[in-house]
């Protein structure tokens, strides 16, 4: 069934949904015989009088299709425009609740216009053309609203089942986060209301086969049909909220578990209370929360290892980044006597101190909007523009190195000092390694010249040093600059220009020739007079 409405679909395309739509609206006109039938069993009648009661019932039915023709044109009318090429988020999310909502929509039309269309006006006419006393009418009336209970039924499971290709096609469009709006009809309901439904009439058919072969009236109706409807009711509706509850209850628990899981309590589990579909249902369901709660914790240690945003780019990307040139500052920081001092303290120790340690700095960096690249023993290299760029990576940087050399003075005092070395360039940022094993790292002069520059504050005493190409590209103003001589550094041919911020400053550095020089409120260099 489902392959022959999807290849409908794919046949009439644009057309298929009112198409469908109007033509299960045709098995109103079965109904209508099916009622003239019953209405038949109850109240003897010469077959040309049958004849014209059915062509009354058809005549009605047709003119109440017309009226669901309109109001499901209108109701579909999101869907057309959306088969028609509307397929922003809005359209998308209206033709999806357009559908999904059709047969409840459709359904609550069912206490007005039919009723109104088709059987209060043939409950009238046949009233007179059996020549009944007024009251048969109520009798006439009730085995009408039976079957058109019955066809209510009938139409929304099968508008259901005759739209969902065109749901189902709608539905890859969503988002993930698309809100479907207020509740249908639900399951529950739908068995409250269908089983019984089915059960009464078939319990009104026997009732009347029964009249039937006793030659009586419908006039006669008596309390063994009224019986034979509520024993019926009575029956459907035990066993319609039995197996409602057998169904629905496991199904609640596992919403409520979703719920939960959605949350982030992954420690959620449903118990396992049957050997059915539902028992089978909970049992995957623990297993999903199982492997979920797996994930976390591989996705948890592996943002431990290589950091969120690394972590992020390998899950959407692979394993394997291709190098990509990146402006980036580069901060480099190293713990000043640490040989030393781990000699004389056991290795568990040394270990403890690094955590405290790192736990204090690292924070720093990343709210800085850098990364800690490498943690070498003492020392730690962080970079400032990637993976993701930094139009102020410089900035960044700087305050990084600040922040961090005042939080360690404030921790330990001259206990721990440390020596932060600041560069900025272009770099290549991508996967090293091989094996098996790769890290992302970012390789280029820019992150050896940092490297040396944070072995010059030993040289000079200084906490922090700043490269001139990092001076040169910072936006905002992170106090006086002292400027310092220019220094050769291993592996360069020419001498860097360096500066050391003034609140970290060497107690007896100053320029080349002694004086401290003349600098602005960003600490730029100005002339002397």
């Amino acid at each position: 069934m489902d392959r022959v409405l999807r290849y409908a679909y794919r046949r009439l395309g644009r057309r298929y949904p009112l198409t469908v739509v109007v033509l299960q609206f045709q098995i109103a006109h079965l109904l209508a015989l099916g009622g003239i039938v019953l209405l038949r069993l109850y109240q003897p009648m010469s077959n040309q009088t049958f004849v014209l009661l059915l062509v009354v019932a058809e005549l009605l039915v047709a003119l109440d299709n017309v009226s669901s023709t309109v109001l499901a044109r209108r109701l579909l009318r999101p869907v057309r425009a959306w088969l028609d090429g509307a397929r922003d988020r809005a359209a998308t999310a209206a033709a999806w609740r357009a559908l999904a909502s059709m047969p409840s929509d459709y359904t609550r039309r069912v206490p007005t216009v039919p009723i109104a269309l088709v059987i209060v006006p043939f409950a009238a006419f046949a009233t007179l053309e059996l020549h009944l006393r007024p009251y048969s009418a109520l009798a006439i009336l009730v085995g009408m609203l039976l079957t058109l209970l019955y066809g209510a039924v009938l139409r929304f499971f099968f508008m259901e089942s005759l739209l969902r290709p065109v749901l189902e096609d709608v539905a890859l469009h969503m988002p993930d986060d698309f809100d479907p709006g207020r509740a249908g009809l639900s399951l529950r309901r739908r068995l409250l209301i269908g089983l019984p439904a089915i059960n009464i009439l078939t319990g009104v058919i026997v009732a009347g086969i029964e009249m039937n072969r006793h030659d009586a009236r419908l006039d006669d109706l008596g309390p063994a049909v009224v019986v034979a409807v509520a024993v019926a009711f009575i029956i459907s509706m035990e066993l319609t909220v039995l197996l409602s509850r057998s169904i629905f209850d496991p199904i609640d628990q596992l919403r409520a578990a979703t719920e939960r899981v959605r949350r982030g309590d992954l420690s959620t589990r449903v118990p396992v209370v049957s050997t059915d579909e539902t028992g089978r249902l909970a049992r995957s369901f623990n297993d999903m929360v199982a492997g979920l709660y797996e994930r976390e914790r591989l996705s948890e240690a592996f943002d431990a290892y290589v950091g969120p945003d690394i972590a992020e780019m390998v899950l959407r990307d692979g394993t394997h980044l291709d190098g990509e040139e990146h402006e980036v500052s580069v901060l480099v920081l190293d713990i000043r006597d640490f040989t030393r001092k781990a000699e004389q303290a056991t290795a568990r120790r040394v270990v403890d101190f690094l955590n405290e340690f790192y736990g204090l700095v690292v924070p720093i960096i990343e709210r800085r909007g850098g990364r800690a690249d490498k943690y070498v023993g003492d020392g730690l290299l962080a970079i400032f523009g990637a993976p993701e760029p930094l139009e102020d990576h410089a900035d960044r940087a700087v305050a990084a190195a600040l922040e961090v050399a005042a939080a360690v003075r404030d921790r330990y005092d001259d206990d721990v000092q440390v020596g932060i070395g600041v560069n900025s360039g272009s770099v290549i940022a991508g996967t090293i390694g091989g094996g098996g094993h790769v890290e992302f790292t970012v390789i280029g002069d820019p992150v050896n010249t940092a490297d040396r520059v944070e072995q010059v504050t030993r040289q000079t005493g200084d906490t922090v040093l700043v490269t001139e190409a990092t001076r040169r590209l910072l936006r905002e103003d992170h106090g006086r600059f002292e400027n310092r001589p220019a220094v050769p550094l291993k592996g360069k041919a020419e001498r860097v220009q360096l500066w050391a911020p003034k609140a970290f400053g060497a107690t007896a550095a100053g320029s080349p020739d002694g004086t401290e020089p003349r600098t602005d409120p960003r600490g730029e260099v100005v002339p002397s007079p």
